[in-house]
């Protein structure tokens, strides 16, 4: 009979698939159970059959052997033999087996990392482990006291980040330590030409290296007719040759107007000597605050503001201690909460920083303490992306399915590497996508 026929075909391929040695991968809908189905439905069921004439009893013999098939092994319907087209997907029925999720569980593993911990800091949050955590900006604010008097309140972080760049300047010599201004005048010469000295190194090293700067110093010093570098050598040297000798510095044809018309000033006006006031030196040609500030320390020994350049004035932003557009505006900002105490040591404290580490172009933050322990916000970080690509295997099934490969799914295991520039990897986090 042509039901009966069919059923025996169908439970013997059953059986064969049934016999197969491999784990399914998911678990949609047992096989057995759809072959169960299609023979109950079916146009040559034994329903119909009845109707037809045909014995019931054929079919039904057919169909126990069927279930017993079907009960041995639970397949899932992408896993059909080679040129069996599988049926529409069905919602899962009562007729689907009970522990075919728990057993497709129980084999396989859909991600191969393991789940990552939050990370207690010493502030007692919690975050993720191996990333580089940054500090907040935390600028000066001002407050308003119970006495109804303004005052500025510093920022939170300013003593740790202060020692720390103390401690990092210990390590490592900068260009300023040998060769600033406050090192260059000679130390056999009298006060007053030490003083003017100092005040001619200042005037120079206006955009100029500290290196460059000494070098051009030192013919001043050497090549002017003994005893040197004095006031009434800069007043008998003609100017095409003062500008041969400071050729190397920036703006040198400037500078040399400078010198020759402060020269005159000095001469006329304060009798051979350097001015002792912020104003006095200020009037001076060619002379700004920065420039003042530090000839009255290093030169009178008095410490009457804060001397701040392109360093103090761009590091200080960096650290997000104030938002200011210009180094006026830092040194208001600075003076306004800084102890008086550091008024003096913070430019060159923070000029060698800027020589050696944080430089304006490609900052050392690999190593640099502060972004090791979180504490400049302006860190510079980047992520380098890693893609890992796993070898393709390859499965050959018995030649009862003519032959069929399959091919494990290609796993993808994509890595970010978090490193704080320059040089130090500091953190790194990895994160698996399946």
């Amino acid at each position: 009979m042509t039901t009966s026929r069919f059923v025996r075909g169908t439970a013997k391929i059953a059986t064969t698939i049934s016999q197969a040695d491999f784990a399914p991968r998911r678990q949609t809908r047992s096989f057995a159970a759809s072959l169960q189905a299609f023979a109950y439905n079916g146009p040559g069921s034994s329903r119909e059959a009845g109707k037809e004439g045909v014995k019931s009893e054929d079919s039904g013999d057919e169909l126990s052997s069927l279930s017993s098939a079907g009960s041995a092994c639970d397949l899932d319907i992408e896993d059909l033999p080679f040129g069996t087209a599988p049926s529409r997907k069905r919602k899962r029925g009562v007729d689907t087996p009970s522990t075919a999720v728990t057993t497709i569980s129980t084999t396989t593993s859909t991600r191969t990392s393991p789940r990552k911990q939050g990370v207690k800091f010493e502030d007692g949050t919690i975050g993720k482990p191996g990333k580089a955590r940054k500090t907040k900006r935390q600028p000066a604010k001002r407050i308003v006291n119970a006495a109804g008097d303004e005052e500025v309140q510093p920022p939170g972080d300013w003593e740790e980040i202060y020692e720390a760049v103390r401690e990092m300047r210990k390590e490592k010599l900068a260009p300023v330590d040998t060769m600033g201004c406050e090192t260059l005048a000679e130390e056999h010469m009298t006060p007053r030409d030490k003083r003017f000295q100092t005040l001619i190194a200042l005037m120079l090293s206006s955009q100029t290296k500290d290196t460059t700067n000494a070098i051009a110093m030192h013919r001043l010093q050497t090549e002017l007719p003994s005893p040197g570098l004095t006031l009434e050598n800069i007043l008998d040297v003609e100017p095409a040759k003062l500008n041969e000798m400071i050729f190397v510095v920036g703006f040198h044809n400037n500078k040399t107007k400078y010198i020759k018309a402060a020269a005159l000033i000095l001469r006329d006006q304060y009798g051979g000597d350097i001015p002792d006031t912020i104003e006095g030196l200020m009037s001076l040609p060619g002379v700004g605050p920065k420039m003042a500030y530090l000839c009255m320390s290093a030169a009178w020994g008095r410490t009457e503001g804060i001397g701040v350049d392109v360093h103090v004035h761009r590091i200080t932003n960096l650290w997000g201690w104030h938002k200011t557009k210009g180094p006026e505006e830092t040194r208001a900002a600075l003076e306004a909460w800084l102890p008086k105490d550091r008024w003096h040591e913070i430019n060159h404290l923070l000029v060698g920083f800027g020589q050696t580490i944080c430089l304006p172009v490609g900052r050392k933050c690999g190593s640099c303490t502060l972004s090791e322990k979180g504490l400049c916000p302006s860190a510079v970080v980047e992520k380098k992306r890693v893609v890992k690509r796993m070898k393709r295997e390859e499965v050959k099934w018995d030649e009862a399915f003519d032959g069929v490969e399959a091919k494990k799914a290609e796993d993808v295991v994509v890595r970010e590497d978090v490193v704080i520039k320059d040089e130090d990897p500091i953190v790194k986090e990895e994160d698996t996508v399946v």
